[in-house]
């Protein structure tokens, strides 16, 4: 039988100890080692499909979201449309000042976010119980049909919303009117009452965003791991204490991060609905800011004022955000980022 030598040389087995005793003349013939690509370069290489779906979000939020941030100078300067944002007299605070001296200023402010705070306290647990609830319902065709009736609202657009609200709620033809009436009860305009807007407009609102916000909730609920409910089963849990134990800790992290999104933009309060339910009768507490940027920016021609106005807005809701993650962070562990 023929033996084949296997052996390696001691250089051969440990190249970096044969190095140790060249010279520099050797170690220069010896080929550079080659360098690893970058781990960007790498992941761009390997999945540079999904890199180029991700180019036109890119460029829309470039183009049309940060872009136009540099035109927020308007608010320290006197606004002037034919000397143009750059050319116009810079002014400084003088806008600023113009609006934290207004009257009206504290009441636009409270508004808002009381306005806000509502909405959120009654939009939050809503679409949480409402996925809770079809997550333990085991009738397929109740738990879609369901499902698509409280979806189905989302994508109703915000006049009709406020146009419905108007007919069942107006004092002569409305519904809600037919029923008060028919237990003798008067008839109210309650859009000529400025205590019940705030009302009118976080519910519609809960009415059409719930089923659309639930369907998060139940895509965290369905990748909750099976084998905690068994181990719920075994421990002679009932419904409420598995719903307790298992599906709410489950979905923290998701409510946590609806939570912060929603504090940041407390003072964003939607435009259209407060616009278009708003009246000369309601206007103490229908008044919020983007109403009253939009009035004095667009209606009254004041742009650098207007702008100013939008200004403060984002520089509040930036530090509310900044605010709830740190201490989402501190109290859950988690947060944005």
């Amino acid at each position: 039988m023929v033996q084949i030598d296997v052996g390696v040389t001691a250089a051969q087995a440990r190249p970096q100890d044969s190095l140790l005793g060249a010279t520099p003349a050797d170690r220069a013939e010896l080929p550079a080692p080659r360098r690893r690509p970058g781990r960007l370069r790498r992941s761009v290489s390997r999945h540079w499909q999904l890199y180029v779906l991700v180019v036109l979000p890119l460029a829309y939020f470039a183009v049309f979201k940060y872009v136009p941030m540099a035109n927020a100078v308007i608010a320290f300067k006197d606004y002037n449309v034919i000397q143009g944002i750059w050319g116009s007299a810079w002014v400084g605070f003088e806008h600023f000042q113009r609006l934290f001296s207004n009257p009206a200023f504290g009441t636009i402010v409270s508004n808002t976010f009381l306005l806000s705070l509502y909405a959120l306290i009654a939009s939050l647990p809503i679409p949480i119980l409402l996925a809770l609830a079809l997550n333990e319902v085991r009738a397929r065709f109740f738990k879609r049909t369901v499902q698509m009736v409280t979806y189905a609202p989302y994508f109703i657009s915000t006049v009709i919303v406020v146009s419905m609200a108007i007919l069942i709620l107006s004092p002569r033809i409305g519904m809600l009117s037919t029923v008060t009436g028919f237990f003798g009860l008067p008839a109210t305009d309650y859009l000529a009452q400025p205590d019940f807007f705030r009302h009118v407009y976080v519910w519609s609102e809960v009415w059409q965003t719930a089923g659309y916000s639930a369907v998060i909730y139940m895509a965290a609920l369905a990748g909750v791991d099976p084998a905690l409910y068994e181990a719920a089963k075994v421990d002679g849990a009932n419904r409420l204490q598995k719903i307790w134990h298992v599906d709410l800790p489950s979905i923290t992290p998701t409510i946590v991060v609806v939570l912060i999104l929603s504090v940041g933009s407390i003072m964003a309060v939607g435009f259209e609905k407060a616009f278009l339910l708003q009246n000369p009768l309601n206007l103490s507490q229908s008044e919020i800011i983007a109403t009253y940027t939009y009035k004095i920016g667009i209606q009254n021609a004041d742009f650098s004022l207007g702008t100013a106005v939008g200004l403060f807005n984002s520089v509040i809701n930036l530090v509310l955000l900044l605010i709830v993650n740190a201490v989402s962070k501190r109290v859950t562990g988690n947060g944005l980022w």
